[in-house]
């Protein structure tokens, strides 16, 4: 019988060595960490309204809504054409359906190229032609009054300008459209429509129907008009009046984010300590709903802030990168704007024009955090606002609130296993591979009350200058 000689320890050293001490020590561990979880202010800072029913619907004043969305095109190679059926967002042609009619219409745009610098319209001369710009951006710009140039605005994909003209005897263009990048327009000439409105009875008699909308019925925001009477005295006769309200009011029901959390049954019941394995599975499951959840209000087609803004609140960067003057005019365009939502890269870059004109970023406390603020709103960080391939971004303009008239949250708290406000983790059972199951949901919406609540500047580019 044998046995192994004890093992010899060479060097000098005289004590227990840390590696084998590790062998008798408790370690000091960290909670599971994760990087995806952001500061998410979009959820911190809207105000969220309990949705008994789960839907939330949203009464408003009557409007005359007379088409003014984007109108998008189809392109097959180099070849581009403008979609039928979007041209009823223009103003003129909003509610005519004749699909025969609208791709005959379609069919007569031409395509035409612009470089920088081109001038597309002159202000003063006569008015030809309908403009859709497919892609680039455009200023109009205008004479004032006592002769400067004053810069009207900026358009870009989508957009249209020469509309309002088509049914007049002889107009004159009372801007000029300078083109600031390259791009693409598809235009209609005056003649062109005209032979459609002589060709198509339905055209003709919607175009007339048109020309007799009550167009002084309505207040500048669209809006049904309240008659009131003020500064008269003596017997004045009192005008007659009552307050019109939209008769399909828009209801946004609660989406739901989901996911079923799965935990051995040996994990939770051996290694439960010191910390509780069920428990931080759950938590981590939640940071990854709530990013979820945020995203969503942003971005999802049916009540993201990015696409519901109104497209009467949205502009377009004036240069390329975010100025201040392009924060001034978006903020501007309502009262009471209370937070902007950029995308990092977006506030950097809008830092940079700052610092190019010798200005600095306020700050602002929210929460006890102090935050990048401009004209002493929050500019607030927000990761889900995308930045496309062509490196351009959003800023969103906010004001929130119901009393405010602004955006809302919504949610329903006082779910069955509710374990945050409108978030419940429901037990599903435990499998025959003795695996438990527990459904985690989320339910949730946002709602924009009035539309200049939301205001988006467009197109800004997030990449440094050459």
């Amino acid at each position: 019988m044998t046995t192994e000689a004890p093992e010899v320890r060479t060097g000098q050293q005289k004590s227990l060595s840390t590696a084998a001490a590790r062998n008798l020590a408790t370690t000091t561990k960290s909670a599971p960490q994760m990087q995806g979880k952001s500061s998410r202010w979009v959820l911190k800072t809207l105000p969220w309204v309990q949705t008994e029913g789960g839907v939330y619907r949203v009464n408003r004043r009557l409007t005359y809504t007379l088409g003014d969305g984007r109108i998008e095109f189809h392109q097959t190679g180099s070849r581009v054409q403008v979609i039928p059926r979007e041209l009823g967002e223009l103003a003129l042609l909003r509610g005519f359906d004749d699909e025969e009619v609208l791709t005959d219409l379609a069919g007569r745009f031409e395509q035409r190229e612009f470089e920088p610098g081109q001038i597309l319209v002159s202000e003063g001369d006569t008015v030809d032609r309908l403009y859709l710009i497919v892609h680039g951006r455009v200023s109009r710009i205008a004479t004032g009054r006592y002769g400067s140039t004053d810069r009207l605005d900026v358009l870009a994909d989508g957009d249209q300008f020469g509309e309002q003209y088509l049914l007049e005897d002889a107009p004159t263009w009372d801007f000029t459209a300078r083109a600031d990048t390259a791009g693409m327009a598809l235009t209609l000439t005056r003649q062109e429509f005209a032979q459609a409105l002589d060709r198509s009875e339905s055209l003709r008699f919607h175009v007339e129907l048109f020309g007799a909308l009550p167009q002084h019925s309505q207040n500048k925001y669209g809006e049904a008009e309240i008659e009131l009477s003020s500064g008269h005295d003596g017997e004045y006769e009192l005008p007659q009046t009552f307050v019109d309200y939209e008769l399909n009011p828009r209801e946004y029901e609660l989406s739901v984010a989901q996911t079923v959390l799965r935990v051995h049954s040996r994990v939770a019941d051996l290694y439960n300590k010191p910390m509780n394995q069920t428990e931080h599975q759950l938590r981590l499951t939640i940071e990854a709903l709530r990013e979820r959840q945020e995203n969503e209000l942003v971005n999802n087609p049916d009540f993201g802030l990015l696409h519901n803004a109104d497209f009467g609140q949205r502009i377009q960067a004036q240069e390329g990168p975010p100025t201040p003057d392009d924060l001034d005019d978006l903020i501007t365009m309502r009262r009471n704007t209370q937070y902007l939502y950029a995308h990092p890269k977006a506030i950097a870059a809008f830092a940079k024009e700052c610092n190019k004109r010798g200005l600095s970023l306020d700050t602002a406390e929210i929460n006890g955090n102090r935050v990048p603020a401009w004209r002493g709103i929050p500019l607030l960080p927000c990761g889900k606002i995308p930045v496309t391939e062509h490196r351009t971004s959003s800023i969103i303009a906010v004001r929130t609130g119901e009393d405010n008239e602004g955006v809302v949250g919504l949610h329903q708290t006082g779910l069955p296993d509710e374990v945050e406000p409108g978030l419940n983790a429901r037990f599903m059972g435990i499998d025959d591979k003795a695996v438990i199951a527990y459904l985690v949901s989320t339910y949730y919406s946002a709602a924009i009350l009035v539309p200049d609540a939301v205001g988006v500047l467009e197109n800004i580019e997030v990449k440094p200058r050459a």
